[in-house]
């Protein structure tokens, strides 16, 4: 788990960051400018920085130029951009940016570079001494989540799960063909969210879906993982 820090002056872009970093159990910050972005760095250095070039107080290459000037350019950072030019994705890699995305991000290339760039960072630096590029710890739990638990990153899903073959579930076929449609879509959905450890942003990649339409087909099949949280505090 990693704590990040999204500079973006978009506010569509911060919560499309921030809701698949989220998913994928990091703790995320946001800020729309400059200005946020040295009071978010000075009160806590973060694991890594995901910052925009084109901002309108200050641009992100510039920034990036003032963190490394002041000795705060401890963390790696990777710049983001829909109009840059290869000259100013080559300047931001010399001044220090661990990488550039090229918007539109697609989840892949942003999970990857978000991935590379962590692990860059050795052990002990800026995470109190745990290893950035751990995987979250996953919490014990038990049934399934509420799609709204995973919206807000709390999806822990039963550790213990079955999921050999023969533990897969017998469908009864003297029924409407709906019904029974809708018994193995439920089933197909929380063996993938098991297999995912949790996680809405593979499991959407997994099955070809959308993140907004897989959201909507799990709380209309009844994939109701309320129960999954308290469990998971109470066990834990």
């Amino acid at each position: 788990m990693a704590n990040i820090l999204v500079v973006d002056d978009e506010l569509g872009i911060r919560e499309l960051l921030s809701e698949i970093l989220n998913d994928e159990g990091h703790t995320v910050e946001l800020a729309e400018n400059a200005a946020e972005a040295r009071a978010a760095r000075q009160r806590a250095c973060p694991d890594l920085v995901m910052l925009d070039i084109w901002m309108p107080d200050t641009d992100g290459v510039t920034l990036l130029k003032e963190w490394r000037a002041t000795g705060q350019l401890t963390m790696p950072v990777v710049m983001m951009s829909g109009h840059a030019t290869i000259e100013t994705a080559v300047e931001a890699t010399r001044i220090g940016a661990h990488a550039f995305l090229e918007k539109p991000i697609t989840m892949q290339k942003l999970l990857k570079a978000v991935e590379q760039a962590i692990a860059s960072v050795p052990a002990a630096a800026g995470t109190g001494g745990r290893d950035p590029a751990a995987s979250p710890a996953q919490a014990p739990a038990s049934d399934d989540l509420t799609v709204e638990d995973a919206m807000t990153g709390g999806h822990s899903l039963p550790m213990g799960l079955d999921l050999s073959p023969s533990a897969q579930r017998v469908f009864e076929l003297d029924q409407p063909l709906r019904d029974a449609r809708d018994a193995f879509e439920k089933a197909y959905f929380e063996f993938h969210l098991a297999k995912e450890g949790g996680s809405m942003t593979r499991v959407a990649e997994k099955t070809g879906l959308e993140r907004t339409h897989l959201y909507r087909k799990l709380k209309q099949l009844g994939v109701d993982l309320a129960r999954s949280r308290r469990s998971a505090s109470t066990g834990s």
